[in-house]
């Protein structure tokens, strides 16, 4: 008996024993467990705060809960798509929002939107994708998104600018209830403007609103690096969506297959003609139409405008007929492909009846298309116009009959991609010529010598921005002539001054 009770005590001792190591693991386990949740929850708070707040240190963290995250992340669109690395974050005192709503069409909304992100860069803020203007004459209600590569955008910029979809939630109800602070910068301003002026309101107020952002940025005298970001983000991060690009590699293939290719820019339509009061060519009914159409809206300033004395200061777009003995003069192959890049012309086949005659092979995208190509495109003009700009990149010759937003921001890609032939019309002159050529006054050859002659050094060829200091408006375009961005550069004695 005294042996079977001690071995009874052992047994029940050694259970014991093991039932406190089972439970001392047991805490172990639970506090390991907890901590691991307390940590991650930890983890999560931050990297919120992280993404609400601005970069901080913390912005270098890893974050399970974003694919930007990492300095060496490597993306995949497909699998036919080579992997990219994305240049890592850059780490900055987020001292507040920028909010901006571009004005204009597509190609004055672009150029806006590369100023914006240089002066974000500059005052070390966070940029919200740009919102595009749907209430102008052609009340596009496209969004960003639409039109360009938003997530390329984003993350192809991110080692100079946070850019963010939307603002954070505690700062988006302001926007909701209209208690953001809204203003127009003023127009042509140096980048210090910004510093001294817009910087001071963003600390204020947290977010600042600039409501029109077209021209707000001086073409000359800014930083080497700020010009070089306008350059990068117009050439690198402001791709168009995959379907605008894929469809427009089908549109220059097409093309292609048929020989050589020239874009003309035709700005010969009923908005362009009724804004800027040139009706050279129309008959009275059209001249009546024109007026009634500027005079319908009211923020196009100019109302009483004398169409002869515009057009001989060479302020009226060419029509199609002066365009067809333009190149015509410059000995233009009439064989060649002319993609015509631009809406309806006005006054349909009957305007368009010399150029056809001249060069019979007038190609648009609605003709090399079918229209189930182009449906999704109807009444979105700035996407419609993102195709008649890959086209214009891609095309062998380059000839805009007005300056306008295309034609400038065009005619600056195409030095870019290595000063491709773009014929820069001198219309002032060519309008004197071509009356006197009309009314017997030159003979063929001789207004043909003369048109060659006066456009030798106006097709596209390396020369620096022409400088008016106090009158921005008539100095040349930063985005026509980036010279601070292309080859040769600046440096180059071959450069010249027009």
């Amino acid at each position: 008996m005294g042996l079977k009770g001690t071995a009874l005590g052992e047994s029940r001792v050694e259970k014991l024993k093991n039932c406190i190591v089972y439970r001392s693991r047991m805490k172990l386990w639970i506090i390991r467990v907890t901590t691991s949740v307390l940590l991650w929850i930890c983890l999560v708070q931050l990297t919120i705060l992280g993404e609400n707040w601005g970069p901080r240190v913390l912005k270098g963290w890893p974050s399970c809960f974003s694919h930007e995250s990492t300095a060496l992340l490597v993306v995949k669109s497909s699998p036919a798509v080579p992997a990219r690395v994305l240049p890592p974050k850059r780490v900055y005192r987020n001292n507040g929002y920028l909010m901006v709503s571009c004005n204009g069409g597509l190609n004055q909304m672009r150029s806006a939107i590369c100023d914006m992100v240089a002066i974000a860069r500059y005052l070390n803020v966070t940029l919200i994708v740009p919102e595009l203007d749907k209430t102008s004459f052609w009340a596009d209600p496209s969004e960003f998104q639409d039109i360009f590569d938003v997530d390329h955008f984003i993350t192809s910029l991110r080692d100079e600018v946070r850019i963010l979809k939307e603002l954070p939630p505690r700062l988006k109800s302001r926007v909701e209830l209209g208690t953001i602070h809204t203003m127009a910068p003023i127009s042509w301003s140096d980048i210090s403007y910004y510093h001294n002026q817009i910087l001071p309101l963003i600390r204020k107020h947290k977010v600042v609103h600039l409501n029109r952002t077209d021209a707000r940025l001086a073409n000359n005298g800014q930083p080497m690096e700020i010009q070089k970001l306008r350059c990068r983000v117009n050439f690198g991060a402001l791709k168009f969506t995959p379907q605008i690009e894929e469809l427009g590699r089908k549109v220059i293939r097409l093309l292609r297959e048929e020989g050589p290719v020239m874009v003309l820019h035709l700005r010969y339509e009923m908005d362009m003609l009724a804004f800027s009061g040139c009706t050279q060519g129309c008959n009275k009914e059209e001249v009546e139409e024109l007026t009634r159409m500027r005079y319908a809206y009211p923020w196009w300033k100019e109302k009483i405008i004398n169409s002869d004395l515009k057009r001989r200061d060479g302020l009226c777009p060419l029509t199609p007929e002066e365009t067809a003995l333009t190149l015509r003069a410059l000995d233009i192959d009439p064989s060649i492909q002319v993609y015509i890049a631009a809406g309806e012309i006005y006054g349909g086949e009957r305007r368009m009846a010399s150029l056809a005659a001249a060069y019979p092979n007038l190609v648009r995208k609605e003709t090399l298309l079918e229209p189930s190509e182009l449906r999704f495109f109807q009444n979105h003009s700035s996407q419609m116009a993102a195709l008649d700009y890959l086209v214009s990149l891609e095309s062998d010759i380059f000839v805009p009959t007005y300056d306008g937003n295309m034609a400038k921001v065009v005619e600056g890609h195409r030095r870019y991609l290595g000063y491709k032939k773009t014929i820069l019309l001198h219309r002032r002159l060519l309008v004197d010529l071509i009356d006197q050529h009309n009314s017997g006054s030159l003979t063929w050859d001789e207004f043909s010598t003369a048109v060659k002659e006066a456009h030798a050094e106006r097709m596209g060829n390396p020369t620096k921005r022409l400088v008016i200091p106090d009158r921005p408006k008539e100095e040349d375009y930063f985005y026509s002539n980036p010279w601070e961005c292309l080859e040769p550069s600046y440096e180059d004695e071959t450069l010249s001054n027009i």
